[in-house]
């Protein structure tokens, strides 16, 4: 089975339920989005987080993924950066549990990351992000080792602002012979950085992966307009229209697939990042587009239904159960 590794933000979200939006017009925090914030701003949200019952668990988009593939069994990996701190051994601990290669360096001038996960009624998540030390990791970090014996590099668009980074992590991973994923993270991202983002998409990046609004924040188009354009520009696209399921292009194949029922939304946070897990566990596995789409829809249904990403033991059993009658 083929390899892939994740590069982001090593993030622990602090998740909070709301009862109503109010507080996220308070924290001029826009629903759905993800915001970057200071110290001062994170201390605020700590003390009305302090009010309210939170629940803790590793995040980041890259991180969400990877552990999603290492739940399935996949072999996988993990670059990024923490501080010697609570957060960051909660981090590391997480991915050495499940297998994964944690490829963590450590900063010592700032925190470890937190992204603070306010949960709607509707199940719609908002995040408030202190990046602390996860911002910290440089170009000059990274060594051709980190990604020998890999085929996949899973990249979360929330890295695109440092771009010399960037453009090193590709150009080694392309030197060890990997593909490139690329999540394109959140619409307000995909805004602020559009000539990027199309540099990486059309030069270097193999698998695309968007939800509609980021898709149409890429493109100005919809959906399936959307797809048609970014396929276009790399060998497989992905548009994830949210309970209308995800459209896949490869070439001139196709292939629309439904999202799963579920009788209540609880938290819609990891959902995109499960879909790309499910789907990318089965390229590795070298299950055809229609199959790899359907284990996405496995992941972020579960997902969907739980306070964070971390699902019982019970329920990936029973995943990987129904991977094998798709």
């Amino acid at each position: 089975m083929d390899k892939i590794i994740g590069l982001g933000n090593a993030l622990v979200d602090v998740l909070a339920t709301l009862n109503d939006d109010c507080i996220l017009e308070e924290m001029k925090l826009p629903k759905g989005s993800m915001t970057l914030i200071d110290e001062k701003k994170l201390q605020i949200i700590n003390n009305c987080f302090s009010q309210m019952n939170t629940h803790l668990a590793t995040g980041g988009s890259a991180g969400n993924a990877i552990r999603g593939m290492a739940c399935l069994g996949a072999g996988t990996g993990f670059i990024g950066k923490v501080s010697n701190d609570s957060y960051g051994n909660f981090f590391r601990e997480s991915l050495l549990k499940r297998g994964t290669e944690a490829n963590l360096l450590i900063s010592t001038e700032f925190p470890s990351g937190v992204a603070s996960t306010f949960i709607s009624p509707d199940g719609e998540r908002t995040f408030g992000t202190y990046l602390g030390a996860a911002a910290m990791l440089k170009a000059e970090d990274l060594s051709l080792e980190m990604f020998k014996g890999y085929t996949y590099l899973f990249i979360e668009g929330y890295l695109v602002q440092d771009h010399d980074m960037i453009l090193r992590a590709i150009e080694l991973a392309k030197e060890a012979g990997l593909q490139i994923c690329l999540d394109m993270a959140s619409y307000n991202i995909v805004k602020e950085d559009h000539s990027f983002f199309s540099l990486l998409i059309n030069k270097y990046v193999d698998i695309v992966f968007a939800n509609e609004e980021e898709a149409k924040a890429f493109t100005g188009k919809e959906p399936r307009e959307a797809l048609a354009d970014i396929a276009k520009q790399c060998s497989i696209a992905v548009v994830k229209v949210g309970s209308k399921g995800a459209i896949v292009r490869k070439g001139t194949e196709e292939v629309k697939v439904n999202a799963i029922p579920v009788g209540k939304v609880v938290d819609t946070t990891g959902a995109g990042d499960y879909f790309a897990a499910g789907f990318l566990y089965g390229l590795t596995c070298g299950y055809s587009l229609e199959k790899c789409a359907k284990i996405g829809s496995l992941l972020s249904g579960g997902v969907i239904q739980v306070v964070g990403t971390e699902l019982p033991a019970s329920w990936w059993e029973e995943i990987k159960l129904k991977i094998n009658e798709l």
